[in-house]
């Protein structure tokens, strides 16, 4: 009689709570890999650099580049307001500043809200140009001359350079010296 009770009360097994739990766990699994897949790619924010290579090639140039700001006693105070980049360049007694200015202006790890500043220089010595919006956050400034006769933007004929970092909003003055380092 106890045999009869037994096959009675047997359930379906999609009625049992063990096989659903047994198959909730690869299940969440598969959801949890899909999901993790969509925010990857959907996040993407490729390299900081594409050319990482060339830019290690080239450390020797830029070393090469602070030394001689270095040697010529430069530094640089910019100010950034209203969409606008005011620069003021300060060398050692004798030495011929340019005409322009390249200012470069990196985010940290966001490749896309790079730019690259032409500064023209005024009447009273200042140097300006124009500034897309910055995101808050943590900045780097790269100010760089460019050698006579050269071809814009050609990265070997910069013959010093200046680097600074500013946190924005939060610093709207920014001083700019040969660094020790490239980092």
């Amino acid at each position: 009689m106890n045999l009869q009770n037994a096959e009675k009360h047997e359930e379906p097994w999609h009625r049992q709570g063990w096989p659903w739990f047994l198959i909730s766990l690869p299940a969440i699994a598969v959801v949890a890999s899909i999901s993790t897949w969509w925010v990857a790619n959907a996040s993407w924010d490729g390299l900081v650099s594409d050319d990482y290579y060339k830019e290690g090639l080239a450390v020797v140039k830029v070393i090469d580049r602070l030394e001689r700001a270095r040697e010529i006693g430069l530094s640089s105070r910019a100010q950034i307001r209203d969409g606008a980049i005011r620069a003021e360049l300060f060398a050692a007694p004798g030495v011929e500043l340019p005409a322009e200015l390249y200012l470069t202006i990196v985010h940290p790890t966001h490749s896309g809200f790079d730019q690259q500043v032409l500064l023209q220089r005024e009447r009273d010595g200042a140097y300006v140009g124009e500034v897309a919006p910055l995101r808050a956050g943590r900045w780097r400034f790269q100010l760089e001359n460019q050698l006579k006769d050269e071809p814009k933007n050609n990265n070997e004929a910069r013959s010093w350079r200046v680097d600074g970092v500013a946190n924005l909003p939060a610093e709207t003055e920014i001083w700019l010296k040969p660094s020790d380092s490239d980092s």
